[in-house]
């Protein structure tokens, strides 16, 4: 039996997390209790259900209503730790979970979490009833049973190995919720806040703002430090004049270079600029489901006119994108590397080649004045550069696109609601793993976030067998014939990498960086400074 109290190792990040922390305090500092944080979030949630969205308009501010089962170690990244689990044991074939929780957790309203709550929770995420949405329920498809032999004690039994299986169980998006109002309407959580969180939900302004305050009762009796905090919907030149001017402590989603760059000159030796490589990448979607994006020629055609390596150099100046990669994050011990690319569809360095077949194929698919609308979110960075930038290139084939960008929710609607044409997805999560990213890539009918429609039984092989690879190499070879068939049929490509720039007051505290800009963002360890 392999057993952990606290931290358990988890996966491999390939390179080292490169973070880089500016004008950071020497050395630790005792934690102070008190203030409200205001902190800045660019856009606003959908709806208030963990397991239906993917945004970190929806993390930022409710993420620090709930918890979770398992949590990533804030100033550790990849380790993981207890949340609601106090302890945890996985069996030595790797087909039993065994989670003992914590005694004495309350959820909001007062009701006691017991193991109950967990077992309606993922029974929740892994087969969502009818008119619920479970953005991963594919996450969660080897779980073949949940036994709850006691109030404190959960054990998932698995139908085969899956690798990512605990990195799942720390997601920062299965928000433990309450079996009883599950039991009372399963989708309880879209419009209604409880949770066991150190911070319990006191105000959504639309428009303005959402205000968290102090769980007096949390399980945890040191934590959380703040007395609340304010999560200010302001994005754009206002947001980063918010931050300069001290009326927002902090954004946690991301800068960039020219923003972070202004707001440190503002700032002096009162501002901390923190750096890390991103496990996020923006993608375009086609729905295949419509003509002309059902022709295979017309999707590759698309992908060979972008200009991938030309357009990282100069967008990394003005947005918050840097990095050439395939469909896992560049320098990521699975990702494909320089070489590896440079031979898949869409990402030679002879741009002019690339594109003068990109013509012939809208020729022969008899769509050489191709136009389209390209859906995108009105999300400036970085989503209105680099579909700015987009466009310009299909330009540069003769195609001529129309830009419509979209507030989040009817950016999300339309991607959930099979309405999309074309449009500029997002490929984020809280980790590097193939098995978590990939997930957006097979079958529509087995995923819930892929918006292409497409039906690829390739994808679906090549994804179980990856999975259930425990041999490394074996492993990678795996993914790279996965990712060549991808960007062979074009359902959707990649564009560019982000990195992620974080720039915060000095008065802020203990709060760390990671690759994903949905981890640390529950607020239970930061603490303001007088």
């Amino acid at each position: 039996m392999i057993r952990s109290s606290f931290a358990v190792a988890m996966g491999v990040v390939g390179a080292a997390l490169l973070t880089t922390a500016l004008a950071a305090p020497a050395k630790a500092e005792e934690p102070r209790r008190g203030g409200i944080l205001n902190f800045a979030v660019g856009a606003e949630p959908p709806n208030y259900d963990c397991h239906a969205n993917t945004s970190f308009a929806f993390t930022h501010p409710v993420r620090p209503h709930y918890n979770t089962l398992l949590r990533f170690v804030p100033d550790n990244y990849p380790q993981v730790e207890g949340d609601l689990a106090e302890s945890w044991e996985v069996s030595d074939d790797g087909l039993t979970y065994t989670f003992h929780l914590r005694q004495g957790v309350q959820f909001h309203d007062g009701s006691p979490f017991t193991s109950e709550d967990v077992r309606a929770t993922y029974d929740r995420l892994r087969n969502p009833p009818d008119g619920v949405v479970s953005i991963r329920q594919a996450s969660y498809a080897d779980i073949e049973s949940i036994e709850t032999p006691d109030d404190h004690t959960v054990i998932f039994k698995l139908s085969a190995p899956n690798a990512a299986m605990l990195s799942n169980f720390a997601s920062p998006w299965d928000c433990i919720y309450s079996a009883e109002k599950l039991a009372e309407d399963p989708n309880f959580p879209r419009q209604n806040i409880l949770g066991t969180g150190p911070f319990v939900f006191e105000e959504h302004a639309a428009g303005s703002h959402w205000i968290g305050k102090r769980n007096e009762n949390y399980w945890d009796p040191e934590r959380p430090y703040l007395d609340g905090y304010r999560a200010v919907f302001i994005s754009g030149a206002p947001m980063v004049n918010a931050l300069s001017a001290g009326e927002v402590l902090a954004e946690f989603r991301g800068h960039s270079p020219a923003d972070a760059d202004r707001i440190m000159q503002q700032l002096g030796d009162k501002g901390v600029r923190q750096e890390s490589p991103w496990t996020c990448l923006l993608s375009v979607a086609l729905n295949v489901q419509k003509p002309p994006f059902d022709d295979i020629r017309v999707r590759q055609a698309l992908s060979l006119a972008i200009d991938r390596w030309g357009g990282a150099e100069a967008l990394s100046r003005i947005a918050l994108v840097r990095h050439v990669g395939g469909i896992l994050r560049p320098g990521y011990e699975y990702a494909a590397t320089d070489e590896e690319l440079e031979a898949l569809p869409g990402f030679g360095r002879d741009v002019e080649a690339n594109r003068a077949e990109a013509r012939r194929l809208l020729e022969e698919a008899g769509y050489p004045d191709l136009s389209f609308t390209f859906t995108n979110r009105n999300v400036p960075m970085p989503y209105t550069p680099v579909g700015v930038f987009l466009i310009d290139q299909w330009r540069q084939i003769g195609v001529t696109v129309e830009h419509e960008q979209l507030e989040t929710r009817l950016y999300t609607d339309k991607l959930l609601g099979n309405e999309l044409e074309a449009g500029l997805d997002f490929a984020c999560d809280f980790m590097d793993e193939p098995s978590i990213q990939l997930i957006k890539y097979i079958s529509a009918d087995k995923s819930a976030i892929n918006y292409t429609g497409s039906i690829d039984e390739t994808l679906d092989r090549l994804y179980e067998e990856q999975s259930r690879e425990l041999d490394p190499a074996k492993r990678r070879e795996l993914i790279r014939e996965f990712e060549k068939h991808l960007l062979t049929q074009a359902y959707q490509f990649p564009t560019i990498w982000w990195h992620r720039i974080i720039v915060h007051h000095d008065k802020l505290k203990n709060w760390h960086i990671t690759p994903s800009h949905y981890l640390n963002v529950d607020l239970a360890d930061v603490w303001l400074a007088e």
